[in-house]
């Protein structure tokens, strides 16, 4: 497993050359005394990943390194950035108490520069998958929205956009089967600018292009904006096709993904909905594409309910009318009503009881009537 010596060649030959994980890498040199750096993983605008071996623990596990880039030249720059790096570093490791996403094993700054050392999740990642065995059927598809939207949710409750979700930051764990999430460039992002601007929002997009809403690209990202992401994703998924291959509305800027694969009709609604180019128009949270989601296993008996009409009562004293799809559907044991067919069995009701009372008061003085005309006589 051990990288082999840096070539000319090697695309990461001047990482290999210029950082300090990188002259190390193959060798048996260990970094902080602890960690064996075994290959380079990648390389981005904030840092380099390298996969490594914790010695110190008796099985040796595998670990990824993640060193940070800060673009600092000042002190006070460099303390900027070092704040940023231990709050976000913190935001890390809570995140990382959710099984589908790697935890947070260490953090330290070694000479200016910052390291995050993480679990190292052992699988494939979705693009590798679908690039193996081809585009996912409609139910792969809906069983991945049931596995990651709900995860999606908890990063979301903990303040934090991910704005790089696709199938190479999906990966599905070889040992037990679970998707995990990596890589969150935006936590990443947040401390590489800490040491040129301290403003609120980010100065550089993150993101990869076509995954990406709009507002992203307008350095506004918002939760949506992971939802929007989510959704191309199962594009790519459910066709294998790329996301700069896919056609846009000209008018709407919405993707038009409907000639490219056949699904049905609920979901096809549902990837419209979270595709929406317009923030408004898309879903806000990831709760509301699960609801959205699950509604569907109770489309035959709304529509049971929808299309039961209403009937006079066959012997009502005061003509009241027979109760509507709602009560039809109690009577079946069904259990489910919407607000409104709620609102309007309440409204019959007090009707019922209201023309109930008239009766009575009706009779009451009727009675008393016929008994003062009795006495009188």
């Amino acid at each position: 497993m051990n990288c082999p010596p840096a070539r000319l060649s090697n695309p990461h030959a001047d990482v290999l050359q210029e950082t300090a994980l990188g002259q190390i890498c193959g060798s048996t040199q260990l970094f902080r005394d602890r960690y064996e750096i075994l290959r380079i993983l990648g390389r981005g605008g904030f840092g380099v990943t390298f996969l490594a071996k914790d010695i110190t623990l008796p099985w040796e596990p595998l670990c990824v390194i993640k060193q940070l880039c800060p673009k600092v030249n000042n002190p006070e720059a460099l303390q900027r950035a070092r704040m940023r790096f231990h709050r976000e570093a913190a935001i890390l490791s809570k995140l990382g108490s959710h099984s589908q996403i790697p935890s947070l094993i260490d953090y330290f700054e070694v000479d200016g520069e910052f390291y995050l050392v993480q679990e190292y999740i052992r699988g494939v990642t979705l693009a590798k998958e679908v690039r193996r065995s081809g585009p996912w059927s409609e139910e792969a598809v809906k069983q991945f929205l049931r596995e990651i939207l709900p995860l999606l949710q908890y990063v979301h409750q903990n303040c934090v956009i991910h704005r790089d979700i696709k199938p190479p930051n999906l990966i599905r764990c070889r040992d037990d089967g679970r998707l995990v999430l990596i890589d969150f460039g935006a936590v990443k992002e947040q401390i590489a600018q800490a040491g040129e601007t301290s403003c609120r929002h980010s100065t550089q997009f993150v993101g990869t292009v076509g995954f990406a809403p709009p507002e992203q690209f307008a350095l506004r990202p918002v939760y949506s904006s992971d939802i929007f992401a989510v959704g191309v994703t199962c594009l790519y998924l459910l066709t294998g096709e790329r996301p700069v291959d896919y056609d846009v509305d000209t008018f709407t800027g919405d993707v038009r993904w409907r000639d490219m694969v056949t699904v049905s009709d609920h979901l096809g609604k549902v990837l419209d909905k979270m595709l929406k180019s317009s923030l408004r128009e898309r879903y806000q949270s990831a709760e509301e594409v699960l609801r959205a989601l699950d509604l569907e296993d109770h489309l035959d008996s709304l529509a049971q309910c929808m299309n039961v009409q209403r009937r006079p009562a066959k012997s009502s004293p005061w003509g009241d009318e027979d109760e509507d799809a709602v009560g039809a559907a109690r009577r079946m044991g069904k259990n489910y009503a919407s607000p409104a067919s709620r609102t309007a069995s309440a409204i019959r009701d007090w009707r019922a009881r209201a023309k109930a009372r008239e009766v009575w008061q009706y009779s009451l003085r009727r009675n008393t009537m016929m008994e003062e005309s009795t006495g009188h006589a």
